[in-house]
């Protein structure tokens, strides 16, 4: 696997890169030996982030959320901008960077397989490398699937399944790529809204924020969202958390304090009651409901 960057990780920031042993046991497995990852990985605000690598030996690709980059190529430099798509094939040399006065945030993965090379060429036949795709937040959510992986610990088949997810991200971009022509609308502003919120599910995330990614002003924002969607922006953002969460009750350990924790809440009382708010239930009635324990008889 070529060497992730050694940038240094902010907290709201992701590297997980699978060990060998693992990636040896997916390179083997029929399930999985077509197409597997070797590491995935989410860059917030990734000020100073910048690779050059001369020799390529895996494949990758880096979605762009936010800001800005540049990617050079045979000495041809490109601006890569919020919803461009990276597509670096085992290789391929090349640098990439981000701009210190916007720095991007990024989802990544590098991935190898029997089949890695029909897939890059399916997306890629031009070998541009850069895809302009738009913002799109189920394909945001696909590489939040990817990154639960890193809960997995030696579980080889939970490995397999993000080896399968990875390649449901892959035929979704094939998916998307007639549309990266589409001229924006007012539904692409919300994808990029709902990107950006998936982005952000394990922290706080305010109206000005979401307000500077469309480029309206917060209240201009707000109105415009709800007339849209017919809820307010943070009721949908919750919403998005709290679906987050009993997806981490159904699949993890993780207590209710980690569980909060892992969405961006210091204090699991109040994530508690959201969670009580929304769903009827609390999370810990959630949890036994879900793996049988409540009392109830066929």
């Amino acid at each position: 696997m070529s060497t992730p960057s050694s940038w240094p990780l902010s907290t709201d920031s992701i590297r997980f890169v699978i060990p060998r042993r693992t990636v040896a046991a997916l390179a083997e497995h029929p399930l999985s030996c077509q197409l597997y990852p070797l590491g995935i990985g989410y860059y917030q605000h990734a000020r100073g982030h910048h690779m050059q690598r001369p020799r390529h030996d895996d494949n990758l690709l880096i979605y762009c959320l936010e800001g800005r980059g540049r990617l050079t190529i045979d000495a041809r430099s490109r601006t890569v901008k919020p919803g461009d798509l990276l597509i670096l094939p085992r290789g391929l040399s090349h640098s990439y960077e981000t701009r210190d006065r916007d720095p991007w945030s990024i989802l990544w993965v590098h991935f190898d397989g029997t089949l890695a090379q029909d897939f890059i060429d399916q997306l890629d036949r031009d070998g541009t490398a850069l895809l302009p795709l738009g913002i799109h937040s189920r394909l945001v959510a696909d590489f939040e699937a990817l990154l639960d992986a890193r809960q997995a610990s030696h579980n080889l088949s939970a490995f397999v399944h993000c080896a399968n997810q990875l390649r449901q991200l892959l035929t979704h971009i094939a998916l998307l790529k007639p549309l990266a022509t589409r001229l924006a609308s007012d539904s692409m502003d919300l994808e990029t809204v709902h990107s950006l919120m998936q982005a952000r599910l394990h922290e706080q995330l305010d109206i000005d924020t979401l307000a500077q990614a469309v480029s309206l002003s917060r209240f201009h924002f707000i109105k415009k969202y709800k007339a849209l969607t017919g809820t307010t922006p943070i009721n949908h953002f919750i919403h998005l958390k709290i679906e987050r969460a009993c997806h981490l009750l159904d699949v993890t350990s993780k207590g209710v304090n980690e569980v909060a924790w892992a969405l961006g809440y210091e204090d699991a009382y109040y994530f508690s009651r959201i969670f009580k708010k929304t769903m009827g239930i609390s999370p810990s009635q959630y949890r036994r409901i879900r793996v049988g324990d409540f009392g109830y008889k066929s």
